[in-house]
């Protein structure tokens, strides 16, 4: 046969919580007085196994307690001991507790991480720039060799049209010439309007 397990400090204490628990839900803050000193150890016990954290398992503690003293007209003898009542709602905040930190910590993380991405803007950006690269080395695909060499120097290498037309051992006038006509041939590719 099995033996009843009570916790606190004497056996008689266990048959008086459920009293002690009825008057509570009448408002007798006395009564509560006597719950407290008599469920205050074993709840931070089952929170503490818990949370494993000192000062959030007094904290949770003592909302349990607060809840005990709110909802003590909810308990009914039928279903259990006041104890197991009040050690259920102990667990149950406590885990409540654990989910809400890991939630916190996990919403933490997942900002630090978005942080570190760069902005859509700048993602944007990006793709855009590397797609109008592409667009403009099609385009010069399109050009004469002649047309092709002299743009490349002119604006890639940021010479003058008198060093293009030296590098290019080419009159002046020529060099120009192919660059004007390079020049509307790659606006016309690219789509640009004056």
């Amino acid at each position: 046969m099995r033996q009843a397990v009570h916790i606190g400090r004497n056996p008689s204490a266990g048959a008086d919580l459920e009293t002690l628990v009825d008057r509570v839900a009448l408002g007798d803050e006395d009564a509560f007085a006597g719950v407290y000193d008599a469920v205050a150890g074993p709840v931070l016990g089952v929170v503490r196994a818990v949370v494993r954290d000192q000062a959030q398992s007094e904290e949770v503690t003592q909302e349990v307690l607060v809840e005990v003293w709110r909802t003590a007209p909810r308990y009914r003898r039928e279903l259990g001991t006041a104890v197991n009542w009040i050690l259920t709602l102990a667990h149950r905040r406590a885990v409540d507790r654990v989910r809400s930190v890991d939630a916190a910590t996990a919403r933490d993380h997942k900002a630090a991480l978005l942080e570190r991405l760069p902005e859509y803007d700048e993602v944007v950006e990006h793709v855009e720039t590397r797609m109008e690269r592409e667009q403009v080395r099609r385009c010069l695909r399109t050009l004469t060799d002649l047309q092709h060499q002299a743009v490349t120097l002119a604006y890639y290498r940021g010479l003058t049209y008198r060093e293009v037309a030296e590098a290019l051992a080419l009159p002046l006038g020529t060099v120009k010439t192919r660059l004007r006509d390079g020049l509307i041939r790659l606006r016309d590719c690219l789509g640009v309007t004056a």
